[in-house]
């Protein structure tokens, strides 16, 4: 499994040690849990003199999920990997709500505010909150993992390997479109966009074949949209008939096909739009930042016969990827989960006042999104909870638990394990 982190008792940032020696270390006394997530001791003593090997942080980020890994340069070792979910599409559809709402509310025969375009300049390199909260939560890991542990430099994903540009640099136009990065990145997109299995029966893990929705022969384009990915077998049953044809018993299936055809990829955008924003905060860092394409990420991961995952991309980024040994490594699966609501007042669908937040964010020391461990001991609900809480101001607190919701636990029964830090865990 993943290394555990160690620091000495000045907070400097010591060789991580395989769980074994983290237990016996506890077990004599000689040190203390000093963070939960990543699961940190601290020594009771001071540790100058000791060597300590630098680490390389690597990065694979995603409009969804970014993978992290920590990788020993010298040895290949994977000390910790993690995979980070984020909340980016719920900023998104929250701050297109409130924009409804608001003119919704300014078109009635209420109180008329009218809309203001004033002071909307935006500064160079702006982006959307939704966008901008991937970037912090990768510059939030890369600063905690560099205060737990001692880092030298950073590897992060950042564009899509063009060999037909690397060719011939002045390449352009028709040409380009049509040499050898068009069927890499066409092939690349269309597995990404039909989830790597075949449009018409679903069928995974077989040879896909690029499929013209519209035949060809029948004046169809090569335009992305008119494109799928099929089996051979579906793509010979199909031939050059149209697909309202071939699907003319299946119209549920036909209406699917139709609307992905032209559904954009807005996780491929949301990662391109923030891509040299979050090379820019990786340099602020001080340290040495390498950046590698996807392409050569794939390349390192295949020819090491390695399992496609999020953190094991991010084990294989850049060109100074060793041989890997990932061994054992879970990776810690973090959650973004914000740090709650700054408004006042909540609203139903309609956009009128609905009911007011609490002012008390913090009853009987507790607040939601702390991590507790609930000892009930007798009443109905008897026994022990351990997950996030939701709290409330009568002490009535519910728990997530991987088991599932619990309702109505006592702030009394509560102990807490991990304060509230923005991200929710699962080891």
């Amino acid at each position: 499994m993943s290394k555990v982190f160690l620091i000495d008792t000045e907070k400097r940032p010591l060789n991580p040690i395989h769980p074994a020696q983290a237990r016996q270390l506890l077990r004599n006394g000689k040190a203390a849990v000093f963070r939960r997530y990543p699961f940190t001791l601290i020594l009771k003593e001071s540790r100058q003199d000791t060597p300590v090997e630098p680490l390389r942080i690597k990065i694979d980020p995603g409009a969804k999920t970014t993978g992290l890994a920590l990788v020993n340069d010298s040895t290949g070792e994977v000390v910790w990997a993690a995979e980070v979910e984020h909340r980016g599409f719920q900023i998104r559809e929250s701050l297109t709500s409130r924009r409804q709402i608001r003119r919704n509310r300014r078109s009635r025969k209420t109180r008329y505010r009218a809309p203001r375009f004033d002071n909307r300049t935006r500064e160079k390199g702006w982006l959307p909150p939704s966008l901008l909260s991937r970037v912090h939560n990768i510059e939030t890991w890369v600063k905690r993992l560099q205060k737990l542990s001692y880092v030298t430099a950073i590897s992060q994903e950042l564009v899509k390997f063009d060999t037909q540009l690397m060719q011939d640099p002045n390449i352009q136009g028709k040409e380009y479109q049509q040499g050898t990065l068009a069927g890499y990145e066409t092939r690349e997109y269309l597995l990404e966009k039909w989830n790597r299995q075949c449009a018409y029966c679903n069928a995974k893990d077989i040879p896909l074949q690029v499929e013209h929705i519209f035949p060809k022969s029948l004046g169809g384009s090569n335009r992305i949209s008119n494109l799928c990915l099929a089996c051979e077998k579906c793509n010979l049953k199909k031939g050059n008939k149209p697909i309202e044809k071939f699907l003319k018993n299946k119209p549920d299936l036909l209406k699917k096909i139709s609307y992905q055809a032209k559904k954009s990829m807005a996780d491929t955008a949301a990662v391109n739009a923030t891509r040299f924003k979050l090379l820019e905060v990786l340099r602020k860092t001080g340290l040495t930042v390498e950046t590698g394409s996807g392409g050569l990420t794939k390349f390192n991961r295949t020819q090491q016969e390695l399992v496609k995952a999020h953190w094991v991309d991010a084990a294989c980024v850049g060109k100074s990827t060793p041989i890997l040994n990932i061994k054992n490594v879970k990776p810690l699966l973090i959650k973004a989960m914000g740090h709650g609501t700054r408004q006042s007042c909540r609203t139903d669908k309609y956009g009128f006042p609905n009911r007011h937040c609490a002012k008390n964010k913090f009853p009987f020391g507790f607040q939601t999104g702390d991590i507790v461990k609930a000892c009930v001991t007798k009443g109905k609900k008897v026994g022990n909870y351990v997950g996030r809480i939701a709290t409330r101001a009568t002490g009535s607190f519910n728990v997530s638990t991987k088991e599932g919701l619990v309702q109505g636990i006592s702030h009394k029964h509560c102990t807490p394990i991990y304060k509230k830090d923005g991200y929710s865990y699962v080891l």
